[in-house]
């Protein structure tokens, strides 16, 4: 069996070079700047995720011309989102000298708290202008479908914000709300899943993922709720065991600790939003 989903593909050598050189150069000027990264800050990635997911998108849908479009398939998108949120971070905090080599006072916490706003900002702005445009092709061609989408965000929410308020009181409250971002997150792939295979008919990619829908389908409880339940409820429960083993870097070692769980609601944001964008548009 296969262990990368569908679609995984490196871009052409020459597009790969550059990509790879940009990469490292930018994780590179982060290393050296090595700004803080905070609650805040990492709630601000959060819209990065979702722009890389949109981009993405619209690549299968061949919005992009030629030339460029080798920089947004899969996984070269998640490079790309990258290279553009590690410049802003990286400039933003050359900008307002919030390094962390520099003293802790007011003056740098007020510092680290704008360059959140500015990256999550701009992140949004992004996202936003990528989402409209994926829609508004979607709707020129006649494939727009809105529902199910929406209502996946509407589902996700609410079993996210029931787990949480569930195990919040305990160690896992300890992650903050970077902990419900990655309940929210996991909880969003699962639920958009769900609605993919059970609901419009479209197939997994992810291998492992192809796993749970199987033996979930094998239940006998597949005809009245689906085959995807258990990918869902597999899903939010190792989203909150991941945030409770995480908790304790979080509240010894914030920088490494919150970094930690950005990745993990990485994991789950990018491609439940994918799926929910591209239900949207392919009808």
């Amino acid at each position: 069996m296969a262990l990368l989903p569908e679609g995984f593909a490196l871009p052409p050598p020459a597009y790969l070079a550059v990509l790879s050189v940009t990469v490292l150069a930018v994780a590179g000027l982060l290393y050296y700047r090595s700004p803080p990264i905070t609650e805040r800050v990492a709630l601000a990635f959060a819209p990065w995720m979702v722009l890389g997911s949109a981009l993405y998108v619209l690549y299968q849908i061949e919005a992009f011309p030629a030339v460029v479009a080798p920089f947004f398939g899969s996984p070269t998108v998640y490079a790309t989102t990258f290279v553009f949120l590690g410049t802003l971070w990286a400039a933003t905090s050359r900008f307002l000298g919030n390094d962390s080599i520099a003293t802790a006072s007011t003056a740098t916490a007020t510092a680290t708290t704008t360059a959140a706003t500015v990256l999550g900002a701009s992140g949004a702005f992004l996202a936003l202008v990528v989402i409209v445009a994926t829609v508004l092709i979607g709707a020129r061609r006649g494939s727009l479908l809105v529902l199910w989408p929406a209502i996946g965000v509407g589902v996700s929410l609410v079993l996210a914000a029931a787990t949480w308020a569930v195990v919040r009181r305990g160690e896992v409250g300890q992650a903050g709300w970077v902990g419900a971002l990655v309940v929210f997150a996991h909880a969003l792939d699962g639920v958009s899943t769900a609605i993919g295979i059970d609901v419009l008919g479209f197939g997994e990619q992810t291998p492992l993922a192809r796993v749970f829908l199987e033996v979930g389908a094998s239940l006998p409880v597949a005809d009245l709720v689906g085959t995807a339940w258990l990918f869902v409820a597999v899903k939010i429960v190792l989203a909150v065991v991941v945030t409770w083993l995480l908790a304790d870097s979080v509240r010894e070692r914030p920088r490494e600790g919150y970094l930690l769980c950005a990745f993990v609601a990485a994991v789950g944001l990018g491609p439940g939003a994918h799926n929910l964008l591209l239900f949207a548009v392919a009808g």
